[in-house]
Order: structure tokens, then C-alpha cells, then sequence
């Protein structure tokens, strides 16, 4: 037996001492991001002069005119280090449900959720506005010069082959929207419609709202403004002016709830974001209106384990992981939502290390266990007004389910679920988007999950616009989670997670990733690499982590059916030895194979010993970084 854990400490650490990409080393800036386009306008933007919000700025206006599974009718989600003030804000440009969506709305189209795609899937767009407040509050450049990058896009690039195969893939579902068909499908009528890799592809509707932008901006210079005031000016156009009204209009044509009161409502919000103290690193996410603090919690779970003496991926650490994981996307699924609306989530509870302590001892070393919501009131002092919702929950939306189907309700053995039954539901797990990191020599740190919008999209009239998906991740029914009901104004709780991480008052780490609801996993696995196994930033990125099935979707499908939780499916890199299958395999796992579980990471970690920044990029897709 001895001899069978050296053999696999030494395998772990051969895994992780070659990498398949280097890592980036900087002095002065590091720009990462999904698309190796993107991350140039970044460092051009560095190369001016611009500062990480400058720089970060301009990568998610790349990113969004490229389509990297997001555009600019999504959302944004960002945490960003002032070194002025030594503090991590965060930055919540997160679009809200429309006037008239409702759960009656959805449940009398036999909708369980709100739907997948289309003009009903679409909250008010977040990005543009995102994008404006962290330029005006916090870069150094104008509008005009941190869009000037996605605007020279907009006029045309050559298309890379992972964006024009997803066309081609989707396009019948684009031929049901008239504005979308007339972007996306250039070659209308021939074999391949979609541009080829490498074709110029244009977009001429997107120019003129990007151009409308700029020249709202400099109009208000030339009538004096200050720098934030002209970019607010371009702002208000997007929300309230000649783009809004198109956007709307477009909207409703194709079936929309969007209106203009929706879009002139609507405003950024500056928050503090969530923190919790891992082993002497402070570790920030935003909060529950994003899935942020389940790993937090995770994180306060994992600190009552030796994980380091349990070995990398050994059997016992992937299965104390996964625990740690499960339980806390139980709490997830049943408590996080819109802070802004009533009822208030149990947040101090779930993030109390008392909490933690005692979700912990529900971790059975021996086999995997059915997470179910915990009750945090008590940690705060309160009595749960829901406890009447969690008694028998499974039964319950067992029987809701039911009642919705009119039939009897399917099982989800994860075996054979596994065995062939899976790959719409795994499309739903892994939905992507991309990540933006950035950092300088002054200090500015910023890291960004922006989404929303993804092809097939659904575009607003001639804005060139695509509009949010988002308004899947809401619910419909109490049972399922009290706190993420549908409502005109409210924000879904969504799966887009940026992370930044300090050790001794000053930036360790800045890190996201992409991928629905592997993000929070992946990241946290991303995260103890480096903490518990001293990885380089680019060996964690590309270490093998594993991913549970065992929660509730976020993303896709209409019908409860479809995002029930996969009780002990689990995903486990295909190298994996023999002997941690076979253990996992005991412990009531129902296992997966997959060639890389990494999951594309981009992260940034500080060397204060040498004062330089170390850049990681994952071996997934087309992440790409450039530091200088």
C-alpha cells in the first residue's frame, strides 16, 4: 500500500512539472484573455499608456464584437484592486428581468424556467454600461480610444474557425431571426452560410452603434464635459437614446418583453464584494446574485482538512473536494439571489466559519453522500423561514415534476445517464464565456466573466446587437430556490464568478474561468493547487481537476427534468490512475472520462518576491495572454 500511494504522489507531480503552454512573465502589464485578437487590443491599449481598466476595458469590447460566446447585449461581472485605496470593489452589470416576465409568463407557455433562446430569454443588456463605469471611474483613457480596437473589428476580421463552425452549427436555429440571419449568415442559400475561418467578416449594423457611441462622447467634449461625463454621455445614448429605441423596437418585433422604461432604468451597481480568509489568503468573489460565494463556502469546508498530506488528486482529496463542492451548491441552489430584492439571503451564515465547521462533519470519507441545503439562520442569530420548503424538498419537486409532466417522473441514474444519455445536458454543464485579466506596474488589478448573448443569437433590430440569454437562470417555483424567483427588475443569480485573491494587503492572484457551472469548480481546484501543492501559475491552470454533476443546472432546458442534479456523476481526467477509479468508483461515484478537465483558466499571480507578474492561459480553446 505504501508503495501504491509513492507511485501516485510521484504520477501527480510528474502531471504537473511540464506544461503543454508556457507561462507569460511580465514587469510591466499583463493582458488575458479568450481570443488571441482580444488580448492585442489589450496590450495595444497598454502600449499607449492606458492602465489594466483601460486595457480591460478594450478586451471586453474585443471579445464582444468577436463573439466569444458573448456580445454586447450580455453581461458583465467584475472585481478590481485599487491600489490608491488598497480595496477590491466589484462591479455589478448584471441586466435585469423585463416589464410582464413573471413565473405565470413562463408556466403558461408550459415553461418551468424561462427559455434557452430568443427575444424571451433576454434580460437588459449589462456590458455596455459595465464597461462605461469601470472607464469613467477608474482607467485613464477615452471611449473612443479603448473601443477603437472592436470597432476596426467591427468593419471586419478574419474570422477564426471556432466562432464561424458555431455559426455554421447553429444556423438553423439563426434563420427564425431576421436581424440575426442577415450578420451571421453572409452565404445565404449555399452549402456552408456561415463565413469560413479566415474569411473578413463584417459588421455593419454593429460599426454604426459603436461609431454612435464614440461620437456621443466626443459631442459632449466638445461641450466641455469632463472625461467621465462624455463617457456617461455615450452611456445614456446606449440606454436611453436612438440606440435604445432601436434595440426595443427590434426586441418586440421578434417577441421580446424588453422596453424603453427597462433599458432607462437600469443602472450599474458599485458593490463590496464577499470575502473569507483561506489559510492567511484573503480570497474575494461578488456576491450571491452570482454563484461567487459557493466557493467561498467550499473554501471554509475544505480549511477542517490536511488536504495537502491527502495527496494531488488522490482518492480521498478528490473525493474531500467534491464533498466540500457539493454541499456547498446545495446552499446555492436553494438561498442565492438578487441582494436587491426581498427576501434577504442567509449570507453571513453560509460564509460563518461555524457553518462550515459543521457542514464539514457531513463529509463520510467512505462514500458520497446527498447534499441538501444546510440551515445557516442559526449562525446569524435567526429562525429559517423556509424550513417548511426543505422538509422532503427532493420529494416535493419529485412531485411538482410530476404534476407538471402529467406523467410519472423519470430517474437520473448516473450510471446510465452516463452511458450515452448525456450530451444536451453536458452542452447545459460546460455553456461557456470568456474571462479578461489584466494587471500593471502600478497596481491596477482587474479580473472579468463577462457572457450573454452567445450563438445563436438573437439580435436587436439594426443595433448589430445580440441580446442576453440570461434570463434562463432564473426559477419559477419556491421549492427550487425561494430567492431566485422570477420578477420584472430582479437579477438572476448567474454562474459568472471573477476571483481575486490577496495575501499580506497586497494582489496574490487574479483568476476566472469559463464554463457554466464548472466555473466555481474549477476554480476553487484552480485555487488549492497553488495554495496547498505550490504549483506555478500555469501548471495549476492546466492540472487535471474534476467536475460533480451533483446540482442543480443554471443554464438550458425548460422542464425540471432537465436540471435536476446527477446524483454521483462525477468527471475525472482519462490519465487518472486505475487505482483512484477504482476507489472512487467504490466511494459511489458513477465516473466520466475526459481528455483535459482543466478548464480554460486565465489567471495572473504576483511574484513580490521578484516583483514581476507570472501569467497562466489554460491548454483549453483559444485563451490566449501577452505581457510586457
Amino acid at each position: 500500500m505504501r508503495y501504491i500511494w509513492l507511485l501516485l504522489l510521484i504520477c501527480a507531480a510528474d502531471a504537473t512539472a511540464q506544461t503543454q503552454k508556457p507561462a507569460l512573465h511580465g514587469k510591466h502589464w499583463m493582458a488575458i484573455t479568450g481570443k488571441p485578437l482580444a488580448a492585442t487590443a489589450g496590450a495595444g491599449i497598454f502600449q499607449k499608456g492606458g492602465n489594466a481598466v483601460d486595457a480591460a476595458c478594450a478586451m471586453l469590447a474585443a471579445t464582444c464584437t468577436m463573439w466569444d460566446v458573448l456580445s454586447w447585449g450580455g453581461e458583465t461581472q467584475a472585481l478590481i484592486y485599487n491600489p490608491k485605496t488598497g480595496k477590491v470593489i466589484g462591479i455589478n452589470a448584471l441586466g435585469v428581468a423585463p416589464t410582464g416576465a413573471t413565473p405565470e409568463f413562463f408556466k403558461s407557455r408550459g415553461m418551468d424556467f424561462p427559455p434557452e433562446y430568443g427575444p424571451l430569454a433576454a434580460v437588459t443588456p449589462g456590458t455596455f454600461g459595465g464597461l462605461c463605469t469601470m472607464l469613467a471611474e477608474y482607467g485613464t483613457m477615452s471611449l473612443q480610444e479603448v473601443l477603437a480596437p472592436a470597432i476596426q473589428m467591427a468593419e471586419g476580421y478574419p474570422i477564426e474557425a471556432q466562432t464561424a463552425n458555431s455559426i455554421e452549427r447553429n444556423k438553423t436555429r439563426i434563420k427564425e431571426w431576421p436581424y440575426s440571419k442577415k450578420v451571421f449568415l453572409p452565404h445565404a442559400g449555399e452549402k456552408r452560410e456561415a463565413p469560413e475561418a479566415g474569411e473578413i467578416f463584417v459588421q455593419k449594423e454593429l460599426l454604426v452603434t459603436l461609431q454612435k457611441l464614440v461620437a456621443a462622447e466626443q459631442q459632449a467634449l466638445k461641450k466641455k464635459k469632463s472625461r467621465k461625463e462624455a463617457i456617461y454621455a455615450a452611456c445614456d445614448r446606449f440606454y436611453k437614446g436612438d440606440i435604445a429605441e432601436e434595440f426595443v423596437r427590434g426586441c418586440q418585433e421578434q417577441g421580446g418583453l424588453i422596453t424603453k422604461q427597462d433599458l432607462a432604468n437600469w443602472k450599474v451597481i458599485t458593490e463590496e464584494p464577499m470575502m473569507v480568509n483561506y489559510k492567511g489568503i484573503e480570497v474575494y468573489k461578488l456576491s450571491q446574485w452570482t454563484q461567487g460565494p459557493m466557493m467561498l463556502q467550499a473554501l471554509n469546508i475544505l480549511e477542517n482538512f490536511d488536504l495537502r498530506s491527502m495527496g494531488f488528486n488522490s482518492p480521498a482529496y478528490i473525493h474531500t473536494v467534491t464533498q466540500a463542492m457539493q454541499l456547498s451548491f446545495a446552499d446555492r441552489d436553494f438561498y442565492y439571489g438578487d441582494p436587491y430584492f426581498s427576501p434577504a439571503e442567509p449570507m453571513t451564515g453560509l460564509l460563518s466559519k461555524e457553518y462550515a465547521r459543521q457542514r464539514a462533519t457531513l463529509v463520510d470519507p467512505y462514500r458520497n453522500i446527498a447534499a441538501t441545503p444546510g440551515d445557516p439562520y442559526p449562525f446569524e442569530n435567526k429562525t429559517n423561514p423556509y424550513l417548511h420548503l426543505l422538509q422532503n424538498r427532493e420529494g416535493s419537486v419529485n412531485d411538482l415534476q410530476q404534476q407538471r409532466s402529467g406523467g410519472s417522473t423519470p430517474t437520473h441514474d448516473a450510471a446510465s445517464f452516463n452511458a450515452g444519455a448525456g450530451e444536451e445536458y453536458y452542452d447545459r454543464l460546460w455553456r461557456g464565456t470568456t474571462s479578461v485579466e489584466a494587471a500593471d506596474a502600478e497596481g491596477w488589478v482587474v479580473s472579468i466573466t463577462p457572457s450573454g448573448g452567445w450563438i445563436p443569437a438573437c439580435i436587436a433590430g439594426n443595433t448589430g446587437i445580440g441580446m442576453s440569454q440570461r434570463m434562463q437562470s432564473f426559477v419559477c417555483d419556491s421549492l427550487i430556490n425561494p430567492f431566485n424567483i422570477v420578477a420584472p427588475g430582479k437579477r438572476p443569480r448567474v454562474t459568472l464568478t471573477p476571483t481575486l485573491a490577496l495575501k499580506d494587503g497586497k494582489p496574490f492572484l487574479s483568476f476566472a474561468v469559463q464554463g457554466g457551472d464548472t466555473q466555481e469548480q474549477n476554480l476553487l481546484q484552480f485555487f488549492l493547487n497553488m495554495a496547498e501543492f505550490d504549483m506555478t501559475v500555469q501548471e495549476a491552470a492546466e492540472a487535471p481537476n474534476v467536475n460533480t454533476d451533483q446540482l442543480w443546472l443554471s443554464l438550458g432546458g425548460i422542464k425540471i427534468r432537465d436540471r435536476k442534479p446527477r446524483q454521483g456523476a462525477l468527471l475525472i481526467n482519462g490519465n487518472t490512475l486505475p487505482y483512484v477509479k477504482d476507489k472512487l468508483a467504490q466511494k459511489g461515484y458513477s465516473l466520466r472520462y475526459a481528455e483535459r478537465t482543466s478548464g480554460p483558466v486565465n489567471a495572473i499571480y504576483f511574484d513580490w518576491k521578484h516583483t514581476t507578474l507570472w501569467g497562466g492561459s489554460s491548454n483549453h480553446g483559444e485563451d490566449y495572454g501577452i505581457a510586457w
